[in-house]
């Protein structure tokens, strides 16, 4: 790209490419084909230049934070996403968004368009400011939520994109990249840089490898983690290979649900401290050496309320720059190469097998009415290989992620940042980012009235995702996490959600409203055959919870302290 400066005219005259044109370029070429945002007279040359690609196309959004979110979804699958907004208030409407990419490691290329230049040097008041006619008082905001930033004139242009390009690999991180206007149009000045490609130290690769080989043949016993990050990375066939050539158990955590397949013979179960099955919890918590490769989050989520016994000084964690043994940091080191690398070793021990453990069950009669211990084994007998599974933050997450899910089933949920609202515009991102695949989403109605309106973005842009809303009269996750449920601001409003996806443009979606389990049967039946989208209310009970919400209910001093 930083030679593809100028570009050919239908006159056959050859012009100048502008920084906004050459912005857009060089991010199709990271992968990405669709740019999520919100229109602002600031980012118009940006927007422009996305509208008059051949290779990126334009995916507007109800608002920036469900922008943010859908771009979030989209890089989970693709391994980078584009997001645009204007300045000021478009880029703090999408900070919350673009922060959970952070948290999370999901790379999102947030392009601002901010004030001109010109204007800026003379200090005029403008709209979406504070009127004290200083420019850069938000950059410090949302170059906070990426790991770069960088803020982009024609001189530039070329060396500042490949830098933050290659630290956003790095990281795996976003990265913040304002233009402003004037400048977005102006040529692009040519530069002699290459493409920044991050690898391991080679001398540090292997003495990593060493000391991991010999970790190895000396324990008794070994379980791998992979981590979320492996999935971010699309790195799923080299952990399952280094797996496969250890011969040990794998476990997973709720933010790593099916990473790999739950049928493979080397899989231990989901670990989530004292609600593990116990078999799974002697495997985590009893073995000699934990590799853990990509870095897992041992948060109050995935740890269940922080019941977890695990010995750290046990664990090699390979991040995605970096080795910790003990309190020893090897760095430079990738997690790819070393993926590869141990896919080399051959450990002296046995390798571990266990039978696959079957789905749960489907219970209940077709009459009864619709309770959580029969609605979740529905969930996993409705999931078919080739499906992706958006889950929102809440009993939703907590109630799917300890269900054995059929093979090829890929699960996405924001199980560390845990902003409700992410599911239904990230499923919109993820349905883009991969059409061969169905996506259905999971939610439940207090997360969903947050962002609910980019349903209609869905139809737009003809994304046929499959949304389950579960309507159990508020906000059940917080009901569960405080001593009393019945406080009046865990209400919400009554909406007819059954008559959502028709008032928002999508008319010629299968919707129902079910209360017993024949109608839940029969509504996910005409939704697996639909052509369009489908959007199935679920009416349940108001406390009626997932066990492992429950368990976090009777552990709220743990969680949160005790009162003072």
């Amino acid at each position: 790209m930083s030679e593809q400066i100028r570009q050919t005219e239908s006159s056959g005259m050859m012009k100048a490419v502008s920084v906004a044109d050459y912005i857009v370029e060089r991010l199709a070429a990271e992968g990405i084909g669709h740019c999520f945002g919100v229109a602002g007279d600031y980012a118009f040359p940006i927007c422009d230049a996305v509208d008059s690609s051949a290779k990126v196309k334009w995916i507007g959004c109800a608002n920036e934070l469900n922008a943010s979110y859908a771009a979030d979804g989209y890089a989970r699958i693709r391994g980078a996403a584009m997001l645009v907004t204007t300045y000021g208030v478009g880029e703090l409407s999408a900070l919350n968004g673009v922060m959970g990419a952070k948290a999370e490691r999901s790379l999102v290329f947030h392009v601002v368009g901010m004030p001109s230049y010109q204007n800026q040097r003379l200090a005029k008041i403008a709209h979406h400011t504070l009127g004290d006619g200083v420019f850069g008082n938000f950059v410090a905001l949302s170059a906070a939520a990426a790991c770069c930033h960088a803020v982009i004139n024609p001189e530039n242009c070329i060396v500042e994109m490949e830098r933050v390009i290659g630290e956003a690999r790095r990281n795996n991180q976003p990265a913040y990249i304002a233009v402003p206007s004037d400048y977005a149009l102006c040529p692009v000045m040519s530069a002699d840089v290459k493409p920044i490609v991050p690898r391991s130290n080679e001398a540090a690769l292997q003495k990593t490898m060493a000391i991991i080989a010999e970790r190895v043949n000396n324990a008794k016993s070994v379980v791998a983690f992979p981590a979320f990050t492996i999935l971010r990375l699309g790195l799923q066939k080299q952990a399952q290979r280094a797996i496969e050539a250890l011969g040990c158990p794998f476990a997973t955590t709720l933010m790593e649900k099916c990473i790999i397949d739950e049928g493979h013979s080397q899989f231990a179960g989901l670990y989530a401290g004292a609600m593990s099955d116990p078999k799974t919890r002697q495997i985590v918590e009893g073995s000699d050496l934990v590799l853990d490769l990509g870095g897992i989050n041992l948060n109050d989520i995935t740890t269940a309320a922080y019941s977890a016994q695990l010995d750290l000084s046990r664990f090699i964690t390979v991040s995605l720059d970096d080795v910790r043994i003990g309190d020893k940091v090897i760095t430079n080191v990738r997690l790819t190469d070393v993926l590869s690398e141990l896919a080399k070793l051959k450990p002296s021990s046995a390798q571990y097998r266990r039978t696959p453990q079957a789905l749960a069950p489907v219970n209940g009669s077709p009459s009864d009415k619709i309770s959580m211990a029969a609605l979740y084994p529905r969930y996993a007998a409705f999931l078919r290989a080739g499906d992706t599974v958006v889950l929102e933050t809440g009993s939703t997450s907590l109630g799917v992620t300890p269900t054995t899910l059929p093979d090829d089933v890929r699960v996405e949920a924001q199980v560390l940042w845990g902003s409700i609202g992410w599911a239904t515009p990230a499923a919109f991102g993820i349905a883009l980012a991969d059409p061969g695949r169905r996506t259905i989403l999971i939610t439940g109605e207090g997360s969903h009235q947050l962002t609910a309106n980019d349903i209609g973005a869905m139809g737009r842009f003809g994304a046929n995702v499959i949304v389950f809303v579960l309507n159990n009269g508020g906000y059940l996750i917080e009901r569960a996490l405080e001593e009393n449920p019945d406080w009046t601001y865990n209400d919400l409003a009554p909406w007819n959600y059954v008559e959502l996806p028709k008032a928002l443009g999508c008319a010629d979606w299968y919707t129902a409203r079910v209360n017993t389990l024949g109608e839940l049967d029969d509504a996910m039946k005409a939704a697996r055959t639909s052509k369009t989208g489908a959007y199935i209310e679920i009416i349940g009970g108001k406390m009626d919870m997932p066990p492992v919400l429950a368990f976090a209910h009777s552990r709220l001093k743990e969680m949160y302290g005790a009162t003072p």
